[in-house]
């Protein structure tokens, strides 16, 4: 049994011999005679009583036989008064061994019946035996886990992760913790530990490009509000910073917002033509870049511009976990030639506005031009998923789809049903 497992069971049989010590108690000693103070003022009661009756005769209000009656049943009154001897013997050793011995195995059986807690005795095995280990990787103290702490990457994971939350206030831990995740192909959950560290140290730069990168490659090479505000955070202590520009060069060109993204172009080849050396082959990468935005702007002009509102009564049942999906098919049902997913927040006032060109095909043959070009009946769907699915499911809000025709390039939708 390990270090820990020894001292959780060791304190709850603790507490559930002293538990058995608290009901046992009472039976420890005997019970002693009642208290005889009671009696004492019994008695005096009872010659108070007396006295009234004596000189309620002597006055007259009372005959002989009234007096005589009333006074016996005083005297019967003290009588059944008196106290009596209800003392008992104590409980002996074996009563209170057989309590404390049921008190133990009932605490045993509810804890074992309660869950399963084989995850947690995993988790303190763990951290028994690779806790140290973990925490060397985690402070930098060592590179790479010795081969034995190895043998079971699962314990080692959880130490690690365990450590982490025992010091959920150092964001080099946090750093360190998604770059695991990151070697075993958990982006989600490696971007999620980079912006809890970005969250508490804003103004290191290394946290900060690493969270912007991540996020710039786990969202498809698209930057959110909060990698972009850390980019720009960078940018104001670093103008200069190359490798900021050129994400936010290709953030804002995913996004659609070719003017921004080619503005950033011409900001990072002033700045690298301001470098003495050869940067022949940089700049000529730039006009590569340059000439892909433009092409893909062209595309984008090609597009539909879609107006998506949504009806007062479904706001209220939106919340901020809800992804909005808005794509271009045809009326047979195969794949969507144009489609984008979108986090509801991009919603503003109850109303969406987005763009489907051929940059929004799911594959490279099946574009929004060849539909046009095939003379496809196009549908516009709108929809706002509860769970993120791209396959419509009970309790979604959608849109009834607009047809759209050859040569349009606008459409207007709301969203006002649920899905059944």
């Amino acid at each position: 049994m390990t270090p820990s497992l020894l001292l959780f069971f060791s304190v709850c049989v603790l507490m559930c011999v002293l538990l058995a010590f608290v009901v046992v108690f009472p039976w420890l000693k005997g019970k002693k005679a009642s208290d005889n103070r009671l009696m004492a003022l019994n008695v005096q009661i009872f010659h108070e009583r007396l006295s009234e009756l004596d000189g309620d005769r002597q006055s007259g209000l009372i005959d002989e036989a009234t007096y005589t009656s009333q006074q016996t049943e005083l005297k019967r009154q003290l009588i059944n008064a008196q106290s009596q001897e209800d003392a008992y013997k104590a409980v002996g050793i074996k009563g209170r061994l057989i309590v404390i011995v049921w008190i133990l195995v009932l605490t045993v059986l509810a804890y074992l019946t309660v869950a399963d807690r084989t995850p947690v005795f995993k988790l303190w095995t763990a951290q028994d035996t690779v806790g140290q280990v973990a925490d060397d990787l985690l402070t930098g103290k060592i590179d790479t886990p010795p081969q034995w702490a190895t043998a079971d990457s699962t314990a080692l994971i959880s130490a690690m992760q365990a450590n982490v939350h025992y010091h959920a206030d150092d964001p080099q831990r946090w750093l360190r913790l998604s770059e695991l995740f990151m070697a075993l192909d958990a982006k989600p959950q490696a971007l999620e530990a980079l912006s809890r560290a970005y969250r508490l140290n804003p103004t290191n730069e290394e946290i900060v490009l690493t969270y912007a990168q991540t996020s710039f490659f786990v969202n498809n090479n698209a930057l959110d509000a909060n990698a972009k505000n850390a980019l720009l955070g960078i940018l104001a202590t670093n103008p200069d910073h190359e490798g900021v520009q050129m994400m936010m060069a290709m953030g804002e060109m995913r996004a659609g917002n070719f003017t921004n993204a080619k503005a950033w172009v011409a900001r990072l080849r002033s700045s690298i033509a301001k470098k003495s050396g050869d940067r022949s082959q940089a700049l000529a990468s730039l006009d590569e870049l340059l000439a892909n935005i433009n092409a893909q702007e062209q595309k984008a002009q090609q597009g539909v511009n879609i107006t998506i509102g949504v009806s007062d009564t479904l706001i209220p049942q939106i919340s901020e976990t809800d992804v909005v999906f808005v794509s271009i098919s045809g009326a047979d049902g195969q794949a969507p030639y144009a489609v984008k997913r979108l986090p509801v927040s991009e919603i503003k006032n109850g109303t969406l506005m987005v763009t489907l060109s051929d940059l929004d095909a799911m594959m490279p043959s099946r574009t929004l031009s060849a539909g046009r070009v095939d003379n496809e009946t196009l549908m516009v769907n709108a929809r706002i998923s509860r769970t993120g699915n791209a396959i419509s499911e009970s309790g979604d809000l959608s849109a009834n789809p607009v047809v759209l025709s050859k040569t349009a390039n606008q459409a207007d939708l709301t969203i006002s049903q649920i899905v059944p």
